[in-house]
């Protein structure tokens, strides 16, 4: 026995499904409106941030730049007799303004500067000596993971925001042990990178610890924003609000 639907009921379910089609499609229109003006707007709101922080970073002549540049020195424990090494020197401002504080002293700046070293290379020897400051420095292409140089062989190791972009270093701890490798026991270190961020150097209370447990006799830190004056929006942990600077002796 074969069990028929009423005509009607046919066009009924036929009316629903149409119905319930147009439905979903506008439903579905006005969710892709809404998902898509919510990601616009965010987009348009990072858009806004990161051209404030250009311009705040780019203005005065990169006075805020500078300031953070500077504080890297003004913290280095060192008479600026000797040797000293930047490291990740990239295309040489804080080599030239180490040779231009310490103007008793020989400046080397090692970076790897990828396929192009030969030119950025040339190009670091040839602002240095604008700055007549080109006989007192030297560049050449390294690893920061893996430094060339004997142990001890510097006074003095600096480096800024260089640490954490290494891609050679899985724990970018190594990187820091590396770097205090080149000084002797008294040499003077001073390096500001991303030094809050957990997940590059784990708490930094442990690592102040990890660092004293390699025989370093006293070592500090401190926010820069805590000695430059930082507008608030770029003190966030997007741009400077995870960054300190790790400075003493051996």
């Amino acid at each position: 026995m074969e069990i028929g639907f009423p005509e009607t009921s046919y066009t009924f379910g036929s009316g629903f499904f149409l119905i319930f089609s147009v439905l979903f499609l506008i439903l579905e229109l006005v969710i892709f409106k809404i998902i898509f003006g919510i990601l616009a707007g965010l987009g348009l709101i990072l858009f806004a941030y990161f051209t404030y922080s250009y311009l705040v970073f780019s203005a005065n002549n990169n006075e805020l730049q500078n300031k953070l540049r500077d504080l890297v020195l003004n913290l280095l424990p060192w008479n600026g007799k000797g040797r000293v090494l930047d490291i990740g020197t990239g295309n040489e401002p804080l080599a030239i303004s180490s040779a231009k504080k310490f103007q008793h002293a020989k400046v080397t700046g090692i970076d790897y500067w990828g396929k192009g070293w030969n030119y950025a290379q040339k190009m670091c020897e040839k602002n240095a000596i604008s700055e007549g400051v080109g006989d007192r420095t030297h560049f050449q292409k390294a690893s920061a993971m893996n430094l060339p140089f004997n142990d001890g062989e510097f006074d003095a190791a600096i480096t800024n925001f260089v640490f954490h972009e290494v891609r050679e270093a899985k724990d970018k701890r190594d990187v820091i042990q590396e770097a205090l490798r080149v000084i002797p026991k008294g040499g003077a270190f001073s390096f500001q990178d991303l030094f809050l961020v957990k997940k590059f150097y784990g708490d930094l209370d442990e690592l102040l610890k990890t660092i004293q447990g390699w025989g370093v006799e006293n070592v500090n830190y401190i926010k820069p924003g805590d000695l430059v004056k930082i507008p608030l929006l770029v003190r966030t942990p997007f741009m400077l609000g995870k960054i300190a600077i790790l400075y003493g002796k051996k």
